[in-house]
C-alpha cells in the first residue's frame, strides 16, 4: 500500500474530526502540507475555476484531473483526497479514471451521483442519477482500485430529501464504500440525522463552503457528532479572489506595488517556500544547474 494511502486509512481509524483544505494545483498543496495539516482535497470546483475561470458545473475533464493529481504527487507527500465528480461518463470510464487517479497518486477519490453535467454540491438545479445506476458507480469504483479509498456522495438531499438520501448513503455503504458523504443537509436535525445513521460504522464527511448551504459552519459541532472529515475546498480560492481585488486596484491607482509590501511575499519568499535552494544543490550534486 502507497504510504498517502495508508496514512489516510490510519488516521480515518483515529478519533477527532481531519480538516482538510481544498487545492487545485501543487502550490496550493505545498502551502497545505507546510501549514500543517494532515490531507488536503482536490477540489473539482477549484480546478474549474483556477483552470478553466469557470464555475463547478461539470467542464473539466478526466485527463486534466489525473493530470493535475500527478503534479500535486511530485511535488507533497501528505494524503490527497481527489474530487472525482461523477466519474466522467459510465461505469467503465469510471473504473479507468479510478484505475489512472491511484496510479497518478490520489490517496482517496469522491464518487457522487449526479447526473451529468453535474453541479457543485451548494447550487440549486441538481438531479441524480437512478439509485441502480449510482451503487454502480460505487461498485466499479471499488473494483477497479486496488488500495485507494472510495468515498461515495449523494446529493439527493437536495432533490428527494433527507430521508432518501440517507437510504442512497447506505445502499453506497454496502457497495463497498470506504466514506460516506451526505452532501447539504439544510438543518442541524438533518446533520444529526446522517450521524445518528451512520457514525461510529463509517468514517463521514462533511463538505463546509464559505456562502454555502451546511446548517454549520464549525467543524467543533460536526466532530461533537461523530464526523471524520470536513472538507474546506473554497478557503484558499475565496481569500485570494477577496484579496486580489484589493491588491489590483492599488496597482492600477499607483503604478506600484510598494504600499502592498505587509501584505504580499516577495520573491525570495516564493523562492523558499518552492524549494529553490534545495533543487539548486541537487543539480550541483549531478553537475549543475
Amino acid at each position: 500500500m502507497s504510504d498517502h494511502i495508508g496514512t489516510l486509512r490510519n488516521r480515518l481509524a483515529q478519533r477527532g474530526l481531519l480538516t482538510v483544505p481544498g487545492c487545485w494545483d501543487a502550490l496550493t498543496a505545498l502551502m497545505i502540507e507546510r501549514a500543517g495539516f494532515e490531507a488536503a482535497f482536490l477540489t473539482g470546483g477549484g480546478l474549474s475555476m483556477a483552470r478553466l475561470g469557470r464555475p463547478d458545473i461539470g467542464l473539466v475533464t478526466a485527463t486534466e484531473l489525473v493530470d493535475t493529481v500527478a503534479q500535486i504527487r511530485d511535488r507533497v507527500s501528505l494524503p490527497l483526497i481527489v474530487d472525482g465528480d461523477t466519474g466522467f461518463g459510465n461505469a467503465l470510464t469510471l473504473a479507468r479514471t479510478v484505475r489512472q487517479l491511484e496510479r497518478a497518486g490520489a490517496s482517496a477519490v469522491q464518487i457522487e451521483d449526479q447526473s451529468f453535467p453535474k453541479r457543485c454540491g451548494h447550487m440549486a438545479g441538481k438531479s441524480v442519477v437512478p439509485l441502480g445506476e449510482a451503487v454502480g458507480r460505487i461498485r466499479a469504483a471499488v473494483d477497479a482500485r486496488e488500495a485507494m479509498l472510495i468515498s461515495a456522495r449523494t446529493d439527493a438531499v437536495a432533490i428527494e430529501g433527507i430521508d432518501t438520501a440517507l437510504d442512497r448513503a447506505e445502499a453506497y455503504l454496502e457497495a463497498g464504500a470506504d466514506l460516506i458523504f451526505v452532501e447539504g443537509p439544510r438543518t442541524i436535525e438533518d446533520t444529526q440525522a446522517v450521524a445518528n445513521r451512520f457514525a461510529g460504522r463509517v468514517p463521514l464527511v462533511h463538505n463546509l463552503v464559505e456562502g454555502g448551504v451546511s446548517a454549520t459552519t464549525k467543524g467543533s459541532d460536526l466532530d461533537a457528532l461523530g464526523f471524520a472529515v470536513a472538507l474546506h475546498p473554497l478557503v484558499l480560492m475565496h481569500g485570494f479572489a477577496g484579496a486580489a481585488e484589493g491588491w489590483l486596484k492599488t496597482l492600477k491607482a499607483d503604478a506600484s506595488t510598494d504600499a502592498l509590501a505587509d501584505q504580499i511575499w516577495a520573491l525570495g519568499d516564493m523562492n523558499r517556500l518552492t524549494g529553490l535552494d534545495g533543487l539548486i544543490e541537487e543539480g550541483n550534486r549531478y553537475g549543475g544547474t
